[in-house]
C-alpha cells in the first residue's frame, strides 16, 4: 500500500506542490528518491530520534520515498514532518484519512518540536489555488499563513499536536486574522525617525519630498557630517502607506527568505541598507538556489547605498538592469526565476577621495586627477539612472543652534500622499504604473506635454550640459512630479527649470 502526504516547494516567489509517496515492504533500508538535497537526505535521523522521545517507532523496515515530481529540485528541512507523517501512516502508526486535505510543512527538532520554515505565504497562497481545506505548519510562522483568506491555517508546536489531530484526539484552534484590521495598521503614521530632527537643509529636504513623491531615484554628494545619511534615512517617513497589494507582494519576498515569521502582514515599506563590502549576488540575488537579494528585499520601498564610490564597480552595474525593469532574472542551467524589484535608490558619496568639495577652505584637498579618479568608479549609465542628483552642504552654526523644531515628516507625508492620489488616478487604467517615476516614453509623451517655452529651455540645458537621452526623461518625470506637488494639470516652465537645477553631476566642475 502506498500513502500519499502533500508538501510544497517554493522557487523564487512562488510555490508548486509535491507529493510525498511512502511505500514500504520486506527488508530493511531508507530509500529517499526524486531529487532531495542533503538536508532532506539527513531527515530521517532528525524524524527517527523524534519519534522515539514521542512513544513512535521508526519502522524496521524497507522504507522507500519518492517526492514527485521527481525531476524537481526540493531543499530545506521544512518537508521533516511531511515525511513523519507519511512514514507513521504507511505504517499504521497513525490511522486517517483526511491527511489529503491539508499542505504539512515543519521542521522537526529531535524532541518532536516544529522549527520555523522559509516562504509560508507563498504555499498558502498555492494551496489556497489548488483547493486544498487547509495548511498544518510551526506555529511561528501561522499569522503568515492566514493572511491567505479562504483557507484553514493551523499553527502547531510539536509532531505529537499533529498525530493527535489527525488521529481526532485534539481539536486545534485556526489562526485567523482581520486582515482588513491588519492592513488599517499599515495605514498609521510611520514611527522612526522625523524629519523635524534635520536642522537645516531645507532644499535638501524639498529633494526628498519630490522623490518621495513619483518614486525617484536620488543621491546625495555632500562632505562628511553634512548630514546625508541622516536625511536618507528619515525618507520612509515621508513616503506614503502601501497598498493592500503592495503590503501583500511585499511580504510574499520577505517570506521566502524567512524574515517575516510570527510578523503576518509587512506593515511597513522595507528601509535596506547594505554595506559597501556586499557581492553582486548578495545585492541582485541568486546562489545554487536562488535567493532574493538586496533589491529585491527593497521591493515597494527603499534601497540606500551608503558612499556609493566604494561598493565595487561590478557590483553596482549589475543593478543597471534592475533599475530599468523594475524586476531581476536570474538564469540557471534548469531554471529561471524573476524577482520583482521596483524599490527606490537613494545613494550618498562624498565628492573626492578626501571627503570634501574643490575649495579653497577645505581642510583637506583632493588633486583633479584623484578627483576624477574617484567619480568614475560610477559610470554614466548608472548615474543616468538616478533621476535627481543633488549638492549637500555642511550646516552652518546658526542653523545647528536654533532651539525650534524644522517641519515634522507628518507635514511632509501629506503632501507626498496626496500627489501620489494624483498619480494613482492618473494611471488608475494603465496596469503595473503607480506613480511617475515608472512611466514609460509612450506615457512621458502624453503626460509631459511641454510649451514652446519649456521645450526651448530644456532644448537649451541639453545641449549646454551635454545630456543623454535618458536624463532628458528624467527631467520630465521630475518635472511632472513637481507640477503634481503644486497640484497642477500641466508641466510648466519653472517647473523644468527646477528639475535641471537636480542634475548637478551633469554639470561639468560642478565639484
Amino acid at each position: 500500500m502506498i500513502t500519499k502526504i502533500y508538501g510544497s516547494a517554493v522557487f523564487g516567489i512562488e510555490a508548486s506542490t509535491i507529493t510525498v509517496e511512502v511505500s514500504m515492504g520486506q527488508g530493511i533500508g531508507y530509500h529517499l528518491v526524486g531529487l532531495p538535497d542533503n538536508a532532506i537526505k539527513e531527515s530521517s535521523y532528525r524524524i527517527a530520534a523524534a519519534l522515539k522521545n514521542n512513544g513512535y517507532k521508526w519502522p524496521g523496515r524497507k522504507i522507500i520515498v519518492n517526492m514527485a515530481p521527481a525531476d524537481l529540485r526540493k531543499e530545506g528541512s521544512a518537508y521533516d514532518l511531511t515525511l513523519a507523517v507519511g512514514i507513521l501512516m504507511d505504517s499504521k502508526q497513525i490511522r486517517t484519512t483526511t491527511q489529503k486535505e491539508y499542505i504539512i510543512m515543519g521542521e522537526l527538532s529531535l524532541d518532536g518540536g516544529l522549527q520555523p520554515i522559509k516562504g509560508a505565504l507563498p504555499i498558502a497562497i498555492q494551496a489556497k489555488l489548488e483547493g486544498f481545506k487547509g495548511v498544518i505548519l510551526p506555529k511561528d510562522n501561522a499569522l503568515e499563513a492566514a493572511i491567505v483568506d479562504g483557507l484553514t491555517v493551523y499553527g502547531v508546536d510539536s509532531i505529537q499536536e499533529v498525530i493527535d489531530f489527525f488521529e481526532e484526539k485534539l481539536v486545534l484552534e485556526p489562526t485567523v486574522i482581520d486582515l482588513k484590521a491588519t492592513f488599517e495598521q499599515v495605514q498609521q503614521q510611520y514611527e522612526g525617525m522625523d524629519f523635524k530632527e534635520v536642522k537645516g537643509q531645507e532644499s535638501i529636504k524639498r529633494c526628498m519630498e519630490i522623490a518621495a513623491a513619483g518614486g525617484h531615484n536620488i543621491i546625495l554628494i555632500g562632505p562628511p557630517g553634512s548630514g546625508k545619511t541622516m536625511l536618507a534615512k528619515r525618507l520612509p517617513s515621508i513616503l506614503p502607506p502601501m497598498t493592500l497589494d503592495e503590503a501583500l507582494e511585499t511580504t510574499k519576498i520577505h517570506s521566502v527568505v524567512g524574515r517575516v515569521k510570527d510578523m503576518g502582514l509587512m506593515r511597513h515599506r522595507p528601509f535596506r541598507n547594505p554595506h559597501h563590502t556586499a557581492s553582486s549576488v548578495s545585492l541582485v540575488g541568486g546562489g545554487s538556489y536562488p535567493q532574493p537579494g538586496e533589491i529585491s528585499l527593497a521591493h515597494n520601498g527603499v534601497l540606500f547605498l551608503d558612499e556609493l564610490p566604494e561598493f565595487k564597480r561590478e557590483v553596482l552595474e549589475v543593478m543597471r538592469q534592475p533599475l530599468e525593469d523594475r524586476e531581476v532574472t536570474i538564469a540557471r542551467a534548469k531554471f529561471t526565476i524573476t524577482y520583482p524589484s521596483s524599490f527606490m535608490l537613494v545613494a550618498s558619496m562624498n565628492p573626492s577621495p578626501t571627503g570634501y568639495f574643490k575649495d579653497s577652505d577645505a581642510p583637506v584637498q583632493s588633486s583633479p586627477l584623484e578627483i576624477q579618479r574617484y567619480l568614475s568608479k560610477i559610470s554614466g549609465p548608472l548615474l543616468d539612472r538616478i533621476d535627481i542628483h543633488i549638492e549637500v552642504n555642511p550646516v552652518p552654526f546658526e542653523k545647528l543652534a536654533e532651539p525650534h523644531l524644522s517641519e515634522p515628516s507628518e507635514a511632509i507625508r501629506k503632501r507626498v500622499i496626496k500627489a501620489r492620489v494624483i498619480q494613482s488616478d492618473r494611471y488608475s487604467e494603465i496596469s503595473g504604473i503607480h506613480y511617475n517615476a515608472q512611466m514609460s516614453n509612450a506615457l512621458i509623451r502624453e503626460f509631459c506635454a511641454l510649451s514652446e517655452t519649456s521645450l526651448d529651455l530644456l532644448k537649451e540645458a541639453m545641449q549646454r550640459l551635454n545630456l543623454s537621452a535618458r536624463a532628458y526623461d528624467r527631467i520630465l518625470k521630475v518635472s511632472r512630479t513637481i507640477a503634481d506637488l503644486e497640484g497642477v494639470s500641466t508641466v510648466e516652465s519653472h517647473h523644468i527649470a527646477e528639475a535641471i537645477q537636480y542634475r548637478s553631476l551633469d554639470r561639468e566642475g560642478w565639484m
